[in-house]
């Protein structure tokens, strides 16, 4: 079985993909880290990210190690990973990868979650379940501005709301797998919701899937 959660920052899809994936024991990959593992690869090596080829290369050198490196959630990476991801170039590289993840998920699992900007409409626009998930870009910069406060880094309510902003128009504008919902992605918007009542809404519409 594949599920597919989809939506913009900071609008909860991670946490939710999460909790679908543990409580039916299927395997769960965001994909949002390989585009910031090659982001990192890039500002590490002090790569143009408007060079196409650096790009690809990077991404063709992300390996699974990398998706645990701390750095992946600094806001500079996550800044630098909505311009790369932009490239089809790149895209193209983890495509094939996302692919297999959830048509044989790892460890015999008995289905995948996935969760992106693409994943109901590109990478698995035949999947069981799609979710797109969102909330109002006012809602998602408050959540987003308390968890970077929470590890530490000092930064502004507004600085967060504009950036949010910056990359939702890049994410939604760039021609290379925009982010929109699927025609048949169920819609969530969690402005008003908290983590546990999204989860039981997805959970009622996938027992009745």
């Amino acid at each position: 079985m594949i599920i597919t959660v989809d939506g913009p920052v900071a609008a909860g899809k991670g946490t939710l993909a999460r909790r679908l994936a543990r409580h039916f024991d299927f395997a769960y990959l965001d994909t949002g880290s390989l585009y910031r593992a090659a982001a990192l690869k890039l500002l590490q090596a002090g790569k143009d990210l408007g060079d196409a080829g650096a790009a690809a290369a990077a991404a063709a050198a992300v390996v699974a190690a990398d998706l645990a490196e701390p750095r992946l959630r600094d806001e500079d990476v996550g800044e630098a990973a909505s311009r790369v991801a932009a490239r089809a170039e790149v895209r193209g590289v983890f495509l094939d990868f996302q692919r297999r993840f959830a048509r044989s998920p790892p460890d015999g699992r008995a289905g995948a979650v996935l969760d992106g900007r693409d994943i109901g409409t590109v990478v698995c626009p035949d999947a069981d379940v799609k979710f797109f998930v969102t909330a109002a870009v006012e809602a998602r910069a408050r959540r987003r501005h308390d968890e970077l406060r929470r590890r530490g880094e000092q930064v502004s309510y507004a600085q967060v709301l504009a950036e949010l902003k910056r990359r939702d128009d890049r994410d939604r504008a760039r021609a290379a797998s925009p982010l929109r919902p699927a025609a048949d992605a169920h819609l969530l918007d969690t402005t008003n919701l908290d983590i546990e009542a999204a989860f039981r809404a997805a959970l009622a519409i996938i027992a009745a899937r």
